[in-house]
């Protein structure tokens, strides 16, 4: 399996910002797609296969993705956090035969507090 590697996160206040990253080795040239999720498994974005991407309606006003192809670093931006944006976020990779990365495996932690 391929590590992903974490950045960013820590603690904000409500209302403030932070900005994730995940670092999924040449993720693109292998043909995967990348998504986030928070807590117990909550979708919150996606890169897919194809380059575009997606949030939920549920956080589009808020969060952002975006991803560098040159260093396979998948970024989420948190605007206008909320407490109950508080939890561990992680990346999972996912595609074709290719795409076997150690998902789940560590993760970012985002604390909120007033």
């Amino acid at each position: 399996q391929v590590q992903v590697a974490y950045s960013g996160g820590g603690s904000a206040r409500v209302g403030g910002s932070l900005r994730l990253s995940c670092t999924a080795p040449r993720f693109t040239e292998n043909g995967c797609g990348v998504n986030w999720y928070r807590k117990a498994r909550e979708w919150v974005a996606s890169v897919n296969v194809d380059g575009s991407t997606n949030v939920p309606d549920s956080v589009k006003d808020r969060f952002a993705v975006s991803f560098d192809k040159t260093t396979g670093t998948v970024f989420l931006q948190l605007d206008n956090l909320r407490s109950e944006d508080t939890g561990t976020y992680f990346c999972s990779v996912y595609g074709g035969l290719k795409c076997v990365y150690d998902n789940w495996a560590q993760g970012t932690q985002v604390t909120v507090s007033p």
